[in-house]
């Protein structure tokens, strides 16, 4: 009866032992919160690259206007629409629904691209 007695204590207190280190660990930032992604899409030479994007939900895109004129980033479904965007000037949004974004420069309506999130 001791011996069952002891050898239960003992398999406590590795158990206690281990919750500590998670515990901690935790508290330590060893086990971290993954942080929104990041995506960028460079405005130039009249086109968007990359043309189609494809991110996560909760991914923040941004187009940089890397061009020598002004652009804008127009959603077609007016889900975001930039102001003028002159060189190296940005515009940022953040995507937290899942599906096919399609947008282009209402300067020059040719330029077009989307951003699929999934």
């Amino acid at each position: 009866m001791i011996r069952k007695t002891v050898w239960i204590l003992g398999l406590l207190s590795t158990v206690m032992v281990a919750v500590l280190l998670l515990s901690a660990a935790s508290s330590n930032g060893l086990a971290k919160t993954p942080q929104p992604a990041i995506s960028e899409v460079k405005v130039d030479n009249f086109s968007f690259g990359p043309a189609t994007l494809t991110v996560a939900v909760g991914t923040t895109v941004t187009w940089t206007n890397r061009d020598d004129i002004p652009h804008t980033v127009v959603s077609t479904e007016k889900v975001f629409k930039s102001k003028v965007l002159d060189t190296d000037e940005k515009f940022s949004f953040t995507f937290d629904k899942a599906g096919t974004y399609p947008y282009f420069c209402s300067i020059h309506p040719k330029m077009t691209g989307s951003v699929v999130v999934h």
